[in-house]
């Protein structure tokens, strides 16, 4: 696809919003929801189904639309900006099934077991893995179409801890999955295991930090898991938000400039 078009057209005050406008599918993304909305309910009321099947329902439906307005994306603005686009929406998402999460277990006062978000399934440490690897990815990708600024360079550094993170958690996983096969324990996965930072983490017991004061820091050493993840989350989906907004205006900026010449 060819990038030439990777400016929004206009001069918007508010140029990430205009990218996440699903314009002609505005219509198709209402009447989806609320249909999806009402199954979703009837699911759960009359077939018993679980709130993350409900959502599920709503999500696949809402991927209709959602397919529409990318493809239109990338035929009005370009590769790097409509991979922007799926990305924002995406991590938006995700950053907000972390905040459902905190909510159950904070403000609920569910046990984190039972404090799983809105899709619970996809509370795997391989779906975690698998998912911060794709929007490191991304992430690189759309810096590589243009989107250098200084909160670019800062989601850059804060993704790759992220996903480091998740790695060496995925790793633990899979360590202590073979650990109890090998003493003939197989209906006991390893989830929720702790990671680098929080709780219990890898900064805690390592012999590098033992009795350092890296491993007495508040927070992260203290935290718990659940609170740990909505905080690499939260910052994750701020820098983003913040990196494609700059982009967005010095894209906008280039394209009024040449207009002016």
């Amino acid at each position: 696809m060819n990038e030439q078009a990777t400016a929004l057209p206009g001069t918007s005050p508010a140029p990430l919003l205009e990218l996440l406008n699903p314009r002609e599918q505005t219509w198709t993304v209402l009447i989806v929801l609320a249909l999806g909305l009402v199954l979703g309910s009837l699911e759960m009321w009359i077939l018993g189904w679980p709130l993350w099947g409900a959502t599920v329902t709503v999500l696949a439906l809402l991927l209709v639309p959602g397919v529409l307005k990318w493809r239109t994306d990338l035929r009005r603005y370009g590769l790097t900006l409509m991979v922007l686009s799926v990305l924002l929406v995406a991590q938006g998402f995700h950053g907000f099934e972390h905040v459902a999460q905190w909510f159950q277990f904070h403000v609920l006062r569910w046990s984190p077991r039972q404090s799983g978000g809105l899709v619970s399934p996809a509370n795997a440490e391989w779906i975690h893995f698998v998912w911060n690897w794709t929007v490191l990815l991304a992430v690189i990708f759309v810096m590589r179409g243009g989107m250098r600024n200084v909160w670019a360079w800062l989601l850059l550094i804060w993704a790759t801890a992220h996903t480091l993170e998740h790695t060496y958690l995925f790793v633990r996983y899979l360590q202590v999955l073979q650990e109890l096969r090998e003493i003939g324990i197989t209906n006991i996965g390893g989830q929720g295991l702790p990671g680098i930072i929080g709780r219990d983490g890898w900064l805690v017991r390592s012999a590098w930090t033992h009795g350092t004061i890296f491993a007495r820091l508040p927070g992260l050493t203290t935290a718990i898991r659940l609170d740990v993840h909505f905080w690499w989350n939260v910052g994750e989906t701020t820098l983003l938000f913040l990196a494609a907004h700059t982009f967005l205006r010095t894209r906008l900026g280039g394209r009024a400039a040449s207009r002016d010449e």
